[in-house]
């Protein structure tokens, strides 16, 4: 399976680490502690800088040439543009234009370290795609959501920027469910659990106090563990969970008018597969055994999230990590399972005509 992290051909190594147990790639740095973030840094291959040089073309009519080499001699600059290069290997990274502000991979660990003080955060994976291009940061925050009696749920931030000049630095609360791996992407009430910020020119002063980041974690993590907890304690049946599961993962409204009046038989094979691949995860899964998942709406919802990360097939790793961290699908699907079971747990409705 395809990866796209970056290798230093020098080195011999991926640019990537993860604490303790390997990625599902199985590659890059594996260490024991959790390391502080100049050593992430260097562990993750992360430790290169960035510049924004200007861009030259050639005129064509009168191209000149050095006069002992013949190469030619670019004299035309590219009004506006720049290309920014990743200065350990002189590499190309993207193009942009002259408001673009580079921000420093050093930076968005310090912004890390910002938010909670450089106390008690646990730097647990970071790496690079393509050839540095883009950049994600995973952290481990202290505590946990508790659910029931011994369902943990890890708090983790997640950061990922590119010097390509696409896409906005993007921060995100994301909680884990330590059972099965799953990443439980929720926003509640009117609040998204992430920041983005724009690589503008006030671009590193706005990552330097995005520590509202913190307080929108603290916010979730107050809320999320008690809509959990509610969840465990609402009952679903076989038939309600699958019909939530349907809904969650309904491409378009055709196929949800034809849910809501019982034509299964026109349901497409890909979604038809998906559902029931979905439905054996949230029904038969070890993770789904425990007592305060079996049955309950909390079980459905961690069906859903759980067929997405650990059942579905991806082109290949970077796509698995757009889906579920980058308003992919998976993201998306969850956050419409989520609003369900919401609705479920609330009314004990999800459907209406």
């Amino acid at each position: 399976m395809a990866h796209q992290l970056y290798l230093n051909e020098q080195t011999g190594k991926h640019s990537f680490f993860s604490v303790k147990e390997k990625a599902w790639h199985g590659l890059g740095q594996i260490i024991h502690d959790y390391p502080n973030s100049k050593e992430a840094l260097q562990f993750a291959g992360l430790d290169y800088t960035v510049e924004k040089r200007p861009l030259f073309t050639y005129d064509t009519e009168n191209q000149l040439a050095d006069e002992e080499t013949g190469i030619k001699i670019p004299e035309v600059i590219v009004p506006e543009y720049f290309a920014t290069i990743r200065t350990d290997i002189d590499t190309v990274l993207g193009v942009v234009g002259k408001d673009y502000e580079v921000v420093q991979n050093i930076d968005a660990f310090s912004f890390f370290d910002s938010i909670v003080g450089g106390d008690g955060i646990q730097y647990e994976t970071a790496g690079a795609l393509g050839k540095g291009e883009r950049i994600f940061i995973t952290a481990k925050l202290p505590g946990y959501i508790k659910v029931g009696a011994d369902d943990l749920i890890e708090k983790y931030l997640f950061l990922t920027t590119s010097h390509d000049g696409y896409g906005s630095i993007t921060a995100a609360f994301t909680p884990v469910r330590i059972v099965c791996n799953n990443t439980l992407n929720a926003a509640l009430r009117n609040h998204s659990n992430s920041i983005k910020i724009r690589h503008t020119i006030n671009a590193k002063q706005r990552l330097e106090q995005a520590h509202q980041l913190m307080g929108i974690s603290n916010n979730l993590t107050t809320e999320m563990e008690a809509i959990f907890n509610h969840w465990t304690k609402i009952k679903m049946a076989d038939k309600e969970v699958r019909k939530l599961i349907q809904t969650a993962l309904v491409p378009n409204k055709e196929i949800l008018d034809k849910i809501l009046n019982g034509n299964e038989d026109e349901y497409s094979t890909y979604y038809n597969n998906m559902c029931n691949n979905a439905f054996e995860y949230a029904m038969s899964n070890q993770t789904q055994l425990s007592e305060t998942t079996k049955g309950t709406v909390f079980g459905a919802y961690n069906g859903i999230t759980g067929y997405f990360q650990n059942v579905r097939k991806y082109k290949d790793d970077a796509a698995k990590l757009k889906s579920i961290m980058y308003s992919g699908l998976a993201q998306q699907r969850g956050q419409v399972a989520f609003d369900l079971c919401r609705e479920f747990a609330n009314n004990h409705l999800f459907l209406s005509n």
